[in-house]
């Protein structure tokens, strides 16, 4: 029986925003004292997480110059030498400070826009000396209440010139990054450009540099939307776009409730891990989640320890979903495997298809068996096979 702890080769993280967050919601103070980012390093290194995220201002404080800031890298610096942690991904805080209250890239003050620009350019320069793959956009602040403040064709316009300048730069600098959009409908503007995981898909296609930029689609996003996550993240893998993910619980379309991960929706969940393990997915199994005010720092720690054993334990039923020899028998009789023909095989021409009939008697009334099949997987998913 395993005991289901993680090992770096699981490829774990966490963002410095996760287990520092404090506990402060619209309605209440924080609840939690605040969590050095060096002993962030050493606390998830102690739960077996493989690697550790942040935003700019999650590990620089604000405003600091730059014999502070030199101080603050050297000690994160070491603990990352301390533990062997990675830093997989970086992002930028174009949320927080009210000069991002119109949103960072499509602010409608042009002077806010070249600030953004600029905070991102210094925060990606930081990633790469860092070793990070990937760099993180979540344009929160990019939205509107009203349209009649926004004009929707200019903001794409100017989400589209400030993606151009950083692959530019990242190429003309030889950095090995690659940027990642990450959807979300809603929250915290009344509407956020680039609202799911499709929208992001066709916007990357009118870049200069498509191959530069794919997408970090999170659970809860997608889910707050109403879809289906584990849809989405397959669509993005089709595209060849799937360059992070962000894994936490959502329980149905309400606010973004960054749950741990199997703590929402875990039929989803389950299928969603299937999926990442089957496909290959080579990435980090990246966290971002919240632990509940109602936790002290023991809950902290051990939420996010439930983040990784969830996803582990999915692993495992997932494996053995796929090789009961049930379930083996319920695919061919759902014909799954059938999907993957082409409709028109090589070598044939529409005429072929033309002279062909189906006897529409004899295959209307024929069922497909996929409750069969669902039932299979919760059987798996509860237990009992």
């Amino acid at each position: 029986m395993t005991d289901y702890r993680p090992v770096p080769e699981d490829r774990f993280s966490f963002g410095l925003w996760t287990v520092g967050w404090r506990g402060a919601n619209t309605f209440g103070d924080p609840v939690r004292p605040p969590l050095d980012p060096v002993d962030a390093v050493y606390g998830l290194a102690d739960i077996g997480a493989y690697g550790v995220t942040f935003h700019d201002d999650d590990l620089i404080p604000p405003g600091s110059g730059a014999a502070a800031r030199d101080q603050v890298l050297a000690r994160f610096g070491k603990a990352l030498d301390d533990t062997g942690l990675a830093v997989p991904m970086v992002t930028t805080n174009l949320f927080t400070h009210p000069v991002f209250r119109d949103g960072g890239f499509t602010s409608n003050r042009r002077d806010v826009r070249r600030y953004a620009i600029r905070k991102v350019l210094r925060t990606i320069d930081l990633a790469a000396s860092l070793g990070a793959a990937t760099f993180v956009c979540w344009g929160g602040q990019d939205g509107a209440e009203s349209e009649a403040g926004k004009d929707d064709r200019a903001a794409l316009d100017r989400l589209k010139e400030a993606f151009d300048i950083l692959c530019g730069h990242i190429s003309e600098q030889g950095y090995g990054l690659r940027l990642a959009i990450e959807p979300k409908p809603n929250e915290p503007r009344g509407d956020v450009l680039l609202p799911t995981v499709g929208h992001a898909l066709a916007f990357i296609r009118e870049l200069e540099r498509p191959d530069m930029v794919g997408v970090n689609p999170e659970v809860g996003h997608e889910q707050m939307a109403g879809l289906n996550f584990a849809h989405g993240v397959a669509q993005a893998l089709w595209h060849g776009k799937l360059f992070h993910i962000d894994l936490n619980g959502q329980r149905g379309v309400k606010y973004d409730q960054d749950l741990r991960f199997g703590a929402g929706d875990l039929k989803e969940a389950f299928f969603l891990v299937d999926l990442l393990e089957r496909e290959g997915y080579a990435g980090p199994r990246h966290f971002d989640f919240k632990p509940p005010r109602t936790e002290d720092m023991d809950g902290v720690w051990a939420s996010a320890a439930g983040c990784m054993r969830n996803y582990l334990i999915l692993r495992d039923k997932a494996a053995a979903f796929r090789a009961d020899p049930d379930v083996a028998a319920a695919l061919a009789a759902a014909r799954t495997a059938e999907l993957a023909e082409p409709t028109l095989a090589p070598g044939e021409a529409l005429a072929d298809l033309r002279a062909e009939e189906i006897d529409l008697d004899a295959a209307g009334p024929r069922g497909y068996h996929f409750e069969r099949l669902d039932q299979l997987a919760l059987d798996h998913l509860l237990g009992v096979r």
